[in-house]
């Protein structure tokens, strides 16, 4: 039987221990406020415990299996290795341990609550908090932030549940290498996960329903990223749907699909089943109705542009306030409503949205692609090179994929950049850099850049010529061949 508990004020409670929620608590704690974070299970939320850090971890520990694979073309003898999965997890976890204490070090250093529970509204801005042990106990907060995130959702397919499959979570605590993984979801997690436990030797089906992988970025990504795991041996089911699931993961599964548009049926079979189509936000059981918290019709709490709730005074950040599904966003959500807090005018608007696909090569992306330019009739020039034009990456022997802009065709303005290939998010924070500076691409063509680095590449990348792609409408294919430029 729980106790009463007597009401706690604090300037500020936040409800889910996610990145952007724990630098709040901490920032606000450092300017004197009495803070409180409520977490279920992790310190620091999913990050640094089961999804950004762990997942690069064990990609990274992949990663040096393919060098093993590719030793002799180093120069180097001895391909013939096994992988002990329980060592890989136990340098996961070591770093995940390490996180932690940085994290506890943090709150003892800054003062603010961590406290390990389940939360939920009982009323405006007022929390009920349920400890490990059955007490309870009662915050409010003159501010209150929603930072519950999201959890990997399964499609309504018949016997996909009762197979009990793995998710990321899951996948990334196994001590035993899957003979045969089946992977649903060509998204970030299950390209990923997919082209990493192939290196580690597991035999991998991937079945996506859409007929490209990320299928929303240019034919040039999708093709390399085909390219790439098909060189690796991984069996691409893409444009097939699945009927239904029979069998447990970690012993037999097997998959029925057939082809979208076609009669054509197929059976797949495998040790594991790795889920990875997409994720759903933890905004049930929490008390928004009593809070005056409302949802979307996506099921995301509704923000404004400051990221405040329909309840005054409560705010949401991070996934479950429907921003772009990236831990450096939850971070950037926590700087908009602390300057919203603190009598400030940052807003969500006109936000530039970095990504990396950290698959090997990796693709990353800032602004526009080729096909939204298209869809949203922008003119552009395109500047684009090979990766075995950039020096460093033929030292490394990484020449897969390439580096591609897209610039004004009236200006220098940069409107977007792509890059797949070796370490290509590191290259691309340079361009987002040089974009939110309002820098014209010429200032990077024209850089003294050390050589030889991979972001040199941005040099020749540059310096290439521009081509102008033809538009549809006739209308701006009339006035764009007028406007054809020379990089």
């Amino acid at each position: 039987m729980s106790t009463a508990a007597s009401l706690e004020e604090f300037d500020l409670v936040i409800l889910g221990g996610g990145t952007g929620g724990t630098i709040a608590a901490w920032t606000f704690a450092g300017q004197r406020q009495r803070v409180a974070v409520i977490e279920r299970k992790y310190v620091g939320g999913s990050c640094p415990n089961i999804a950004c850090l762990p997942s690069k971890n064990v990609i990274h520990s992949a990663k040096v299996a393919s060098y093993l694979h590719r030793s002799e073309e180093f120069g180097i003898e001895g391909r013939h290795f096994t992988v002990d999965m329980r060592a890989v997890r136990e340098r996961k976890r070591r770093m995940v341990s390490g996180w932690n204490n940085v994290y506890l070090e943090n709150f003892r250093k800054t003062g603010a609550e961590f406290i390990l529970g389940s939360g939920r509204f009982i009323g405006p801005k007022t929390l009920e908090v349920t400890l490990p042990e059955g007490a309870r106990r009662l915050l409010r907060g003159t501010n209150v932030i929603i930072n519950t995130g999201t959890h990997a959702s399964f499609e309504p397919i018949p016997g996909l549940a009762d197979s009990l499959p793995l998710t990321h979570i899951e996948a990334l605590e196994l001590d035993k290498l899957p003979e045969q993984l089946l992977v649903i979801g060509g998204g970030y997690v299950g390209l990923e996960m997919a082209q990493a436990f192939r290196r580690f030797g597991s035999r991998v089906i991937l079945l996506d329903r859409n007929h490209q992988l990320m299928h929303r970025e240019d034919d040039d990504v999708t093709e390399t990223l085909v390219n790439v795991f098909e060189d690796e041996g991984i069996d691409l089911f893409l444009g097939w749907r699945i009927k239904e699931v029979t069998g447990q993961s970690g012993r037999s599964v097997k998959i029925f699909v057939e082809k979208n548009g076609s009669e054509a049926r197929k059976t797949l079979e495998g040790t594991h089943l790795l889920v990875a189509a997409g994720r759903s936000p933890n905004t049930q059981g929490i008390g928004l109705e009593v809070a005056g918290v409302e949802l979307t019709d996506r099921g995301y709490i509704k923000v404004n542009e400051r990221l405040e709730t329909t309840s005054r005074g409560v705010w949401a950040i991070g996934d479950v306030a429907g921003s772009p599904q990236f831990t450096h966003f939850s971070v950037d959500d926590f700087r908009v409503v602390h300057s919203s807090i603190t009598g400030g005018k940052r807003t969500t608007t006109g936000r530039l949205v970095p990504f990396c696909l950290f698959t090997d090569p990796e693709f990353a992306r800032i602004g526009l692609n080729e096909k939204e330019a298209r869809a949203r009739r922008i003119a552009y020039r395109l500047f684009k090179i090979p990766m075995d034009a950039v020096m460093r990456a033929t030292t490394l022997s990484e020449t897969r994929g390439f580096l591609k802009a897209l610039v004004a065709v009236d200006s220098e303005r940069i409107l977007g950049f792509t890059a797949f290939g070796v370490d290509a998010a590191e290259i691309m924070t340079s361009v987002q850099i040089a974009m939110g500076a309002g820098l014209p691409y010429t200032a990077l063509r024209d850089a003294i850049l050390t050589h030889p680095t991979l972001v040199e590449g941005l040099i020749p990348l540059f310096s290439s010529s521009a081509s102008v792609p033809e538009p549809k409408d006739t209308e701006s294919r009339a006035s764009l061949k007028q406007k054809t430029v020379s990089g």
